[in-house]
């Protein structure tokens, strides 16, 4: 087998335009400057990496170029060294290679001591124990030299050569634990600790017993390493934690942060007291609150999360980290603050709600100051996560309602629209949920009806108005506040009255300013300044101007509310006289809503539903159908109910399912500690090989059939009759792509400079390029490329593999290779957001893909199981919605990748009754052209179903008598 993988630690990709020869090479070696040499060496590594035989360059390069002093040189040579073969077709070692071993035995002793440190880390790659062996005395002098920098580049190259050739110097351990206890260098102490914690752990404890109280003293770079051995004695040998216990907690105060992370960690495996517990939480919240990297904060912030999914039963410990993490909200950045406030909720208790709701009460007082000049964007989404943080506290606890309820009503004034909604989606529940509550609620909603600046947020109040007063006082004060919101009426001719009287209504005043100021030349000029400013008292009410500019939908609410209030007025008050003037009073605001509608004064006409609407409410307060009074006074109402049910319904199903999650099997080994003390099958060393494996492979997928495994990633490249067969097996990690090809010589020739030649199309990018490759016959070779990938934008990798044939002359052979689509699914996953939300990204989301239903499947709720596997969305549409057989279907879909982009869809579609087929179309919206694309083309290709799979969805399911 043909390697292309040499053994260097340096991987080299430069394009040499023009190749030079072996005999130019020479040349230059021999007759050429310190400048000629520097880059012909660098010639010869990057045609040695790809693939050249050059056996005549050893000894040039031996002869005129390791005798050079130029530091340059010296870091090239190193690289050199590396990848020369140095061992001939027999194995041994070539005999050039003891001039080498004596030209670093003069580096080892070099008065210059970065010669000696670089000589000593290259001698750490060296994997020839004939060329290492002359150097051992001159590598054990270097442990006794006064420049700290040679000390410890010594003891790496005495750890590596003792862990690859121990029989070279077999008492490291003990030369190593003598240099350590006169070692003064932390850096030089840390890499001896090092060797020992690797070689010899006996020898690294009794170290550490000695001097176990002056740790606190040591350097930040040696804790880490004690902080690394306390955490593996103890997960090898459990009846050892006691002893080391303190020394931990000790690390907790240290002045570093890194050995304050890691020792808290390391204190969480070592005990599960609650002291321990509580220190660690603390130690993290410190972290979070003092660091300013907010990456750093996040992590530490998952630290702490997972530390109370671990504990949750543990009250006193919840209350006391609510507190703490309250601290965190001081920081700037609005994802930290956000995941604090996720976190916070799932701390609080009936003990500490009071305490919490108080705290955020002053972080929303803190915004109010912050908004009372200019408000970013950031802070009016942290006002928003305020808001629902004080929602779900008021929900959850109604203890603290009383008292959420007047902060949020603050917020339906403010300018940020987003708050104000969710302001009212809490009122509205709130008003539901607690009939205590609903007076004091309604009261100051009439109070803010008249301040509220936004349409969506006056539109929303007006049904809550509607629906929620009912008793006499309530609905007067309401009919109050729209008559003065809606102004004298009626409305078009009190419109016609005021613009005749324009000129009476506008007063203009003059003002004349004057200052000094001082002329190129340096005399005194005089300048005045006339500004005119034109005040109209013509300041209508808020109502009233949304209905000028057009906003009839606003009407056509305020026309639900009225007939609601009038309907219900009757039922509680006997006062014929005062109900039939209520309702004229009502039927009057729509009639001149109606006629204002149909003139020229507003910006936008009336639409045909908004008259519809309005002549429906005028007629039911004038007729008063039973059946119309029922369902305007009651069954709002219950939908409403009903609503909010479904939603603590599914809130409960999805508590009930991560409850159900089954977090340890039945047969999983039980760790006696006592009886099993040498074996390691605690939780925390699972946790920390999957972190490490999660940092260099991804997180993986579960496998579930042979569609999803390893098989179903291997792409063919070429035919089996090409004379070149290649396969790439595709590594998908989370924002790169590693192709790992197999190439196959099919023919009985050797096949020179091989090359596996990539391009890419869409939003990838190739990141190195394959190295040349000479092919035996009938040999296979494995190469990798790796691809970045940027965004979920369809895209493919194509390309050709192009080779020369030895000993026939011509030009350069060519296999083309298939194309590679990359699957998009790999960097989509499920995720869920608000009604609000997709409405709100719905709107604002600029690209549409609108895909028509072709399928050979007839459930139609099969059928959306099936789109949803095939594009890894979640459906928002609750179970309940989509239950019971109406022939239509309708849904929302939502999905985000990892790259941070939103994808929603909406599918709708329908059973033929004749035919039994489903008809319809899915709508994606995306914020990208590619993401909307590339979800319209997987749903293309995935509708349909094959085989015994579509057998089973055309049949629906059969129905419970």
């Amino acid at each position: 087998m043909a390697s292309l993988e040499q053994p260097c630690s340096v991987l080299i990709n430069v394009n040499i335009s023009d190749t030079p020869t072996e005999q130019s090479l020479k040349q230059d070696f021999e007759n050429g400057s310190t400048i000629v040499k520097i880059q012909a060496l660098k010639n010869a590594i990057i045609m040695m990496q790809a693939g050249e035989k050059m056996p005549g360059l050893l000894m040039h390069i031996i002869r005129y170029v390791l005798p050079e002093q130029d530091h340059t040189i010296k870091k090239l040579l190193f690289i050199f060294w590396e990848i020369v073969p140095k061992r001939d077709s027999s194995g041994k070692l070539l005999t050039e290679m003891i001039l080498v071993c004596d030209a670093y035995r003069k580096d080892l002793i070099h008065p210059n001591e970065f010669i000696r440190g670089s000589t000593l880390r290259f001698l750490c790659k060296v994997r020839e124990p004939e060329l290492l062996e002359p150097l051992m005395p001159s590598i054990r002098a270097c442990l006794d030299n006064k420049y700290s920098y040679v000390r410890r580049n010594a003891v790496l190259a005495l750890y590596t050569i003792y862990r690859n050739f121990e029989f070279l110097v077999p008492d490291a351990p003990e030369l190593i634990q003598n240099h350590l206890e006169s070692e003064q260098d932390p850096s030089c102490k840390r890499n001896a600790f090092i060797m020992l914690i690797h070689t010899d752990q006996q020898r690294a404890l009794a170290y550490l017993q000695s001097c176990i109280d002056e740790i606190e003293t040591f350097g930040d770079i040696l804790q880490l390493v004690i902080v690394e051995l306390i955490y593996k004695v103890c997960q090898a040998k459990p009846t050892e934690r006691a002893k080391f216990i303190r020394t931990v907690y000790n690390l907790l105060s240290s002045n570093s942060a890194s050995v304050r992370y890691e020792a808290a960690g390391t204190l969480v495996t070592l005990s599960s007291t609650p002291t321990a517990i509580k220190a660690a939480a603390k130690c993290y919240v410190e972290l979070i609150v003092h660091e300013s990297d907010n990456n750093v904060k996040l992590v530490v912030l998952d630290k702490l999360v997972k530390l109370q999914n671990d504990h949750k039963h543990d009250l006193a410990l919840q209350q006391e980290l609510s507190m703490d993490v309250l601290r965190i909200l001081g920081s700037n950045d609005l994802e930290v603050r956000r995941r604090t406030l996720e976190f916070l909720m799932s701390l609080i208790t009936l003990r500490n709600v009071k305490d919490v709701v108080s705290l955020l009460k002053k972080e929303v007082i803190k915004t109010y100051s912050d908004n009372a000049t200019d408000i970013d964007q950031n802070n009016k989404t942290y006002q928003q996560l305020l808001v629902k943080a004080l929602h779900q506290c008021g929900v959850k606890f109604p203890i603290t309602a009383e008292i959420v309820v007047p902060i949020l009503m603050d917020f339906l004034a403010e300018g940020n629209e987003q708050a104000a909604e969710s302001v009212l989606e809490f009122v509205r529940e709130a008003v539901t949920r607690f009939e205590n509550l609903q007076p004091s609620i309604i009261q100051k909603l009439l109070n803010s009806l008249s301040s509220i600046k936004s349409i969506s947020v006056l539109h929303a109040g007006l049904w809550i108005l509607g629906e929620y007063c009912v008793t006499e006082d309530q609905i007067r004060n309401m009919i109050d506040v729209v008559l003065e919101g809606v102004g004298d009426l009626p409305i078009v001719d009190t419109e016609i009255r005021e613009s005749a009287n324009t000129d009476t209504d506008t007063t203009t005043t003059t003002v004349v300013t004057t200052q000094s100021r001082v002329t190129a030349d340096g005399t005194y000029a005089t300048q005045s300044a006339l500004s005119t400013t034109t005040s109209s008292t013509d300041d209508k009410p808020q109502l009233r101007k949304f209905l000028l500019e057009g906003e009839f939908f606003l009407g056509a609410a305020l026309a639900t509310s009225l007939t609601k209030l009038s309907l219900r007025y009757k039922e509680v008050c006997s006062d014929t006289v005062a109900c039939n003037k209520l309702t004229a009073q009502c039927m009057l605001i729509l009639a001149s809503i109606m006629h204002l509608g149909r003139s020229t004064l507003p910006k936008k006409p009336l639409s045909d539903d908004d008259v519809d609407w309005l002549s429906l409410c005028i007629r039911v307060l004038n007729d008063g159908s039973p059946i119309l009074v029922s369902i305007f006074t009651r069954a709002c109402r219950s939908s409403l109910q009903d609503m909010i049910g479904t939603l603590d319904l599914s809130k409960l199903e999805l508590s009930d399912a991560e409850k159900n999650l089954i977090k340890t099997d039945v047969d999983t080994l039980i760790n006696f500690s006592h009886i099993l003390s040498n074996v390691s099958t605690n939780k925390a060393v699972d946790e920390l090989e999957l972190s490490l494996l999660q940092a260099t492979e991804g997180s993986k997928k579960k496998e579930s059939d042979i569609s999803t495994t390893s098989l179903s990633k291997v792409y063919q490249l070429t035919g089996f009759s090409d004379p070149i067969y290649a396969e790439a097996y595709i590594n998908v990690n989370q924002y790169d792509i590693v192709l790992d090809v197999l190439v196959v010589n099919q023919t009985p020739d050797t096949l020179q400079n091989l090359t596996l030649e990539l391009a890419t199309h869409g939003d990838l990018k190739l990141v190195d390029k394959p190295a040349p490759v000479t092919l035996a016959g009938n040999d296979y070779c494995n190469t990798k490329a790796q691809v970045k990938v940027a965004s979920t934008e369809s895209g493919f990798i194509f390309g050709n593999i192009v080779y020369d044939v030895s000993g026939v002359s011509g030009d350069k052979s060519c296999v083309v290779l298939n194309d590679i689509h990359i699957d998009i699914m790999d960097y989509i996953v499920p995720a869920s957001c608000t009604d609000a939300e997709f409405r709100k990204m719905w709107a604002e989301f600029e690209w549409e893909n609108k895909v028509s239903v072709q399928t050979n499947i007839s459930d139609m709720a099969s059928y959306l199981e099936h789109i949803l596997t095939c594009t890894n969305m979640k459906c928002l549409t609750p179970k309940q919605a989509l239950e019971g057989d109406c022939g239509f279907l309708a849904a929302n879909m939502y999905a985000k990748s990892v790259f941070g982009e939103d994808a929603l869809a909406n599918i709708s579609i329908e059973q033929l009754p004749d035919t039994g087929a489903l008809s319809g179309h899915i709508r994606i919206r995306a914020k990208s052209q590619g993401m909307a694309l590339s979800l319209g083309d997987k749903i293309t290709l995935s509708q349909k179903k094959e085989g015994k799979e579509a057998a089973a969805a055309a049949v629906p399911p059969a129905k419970d008598n």
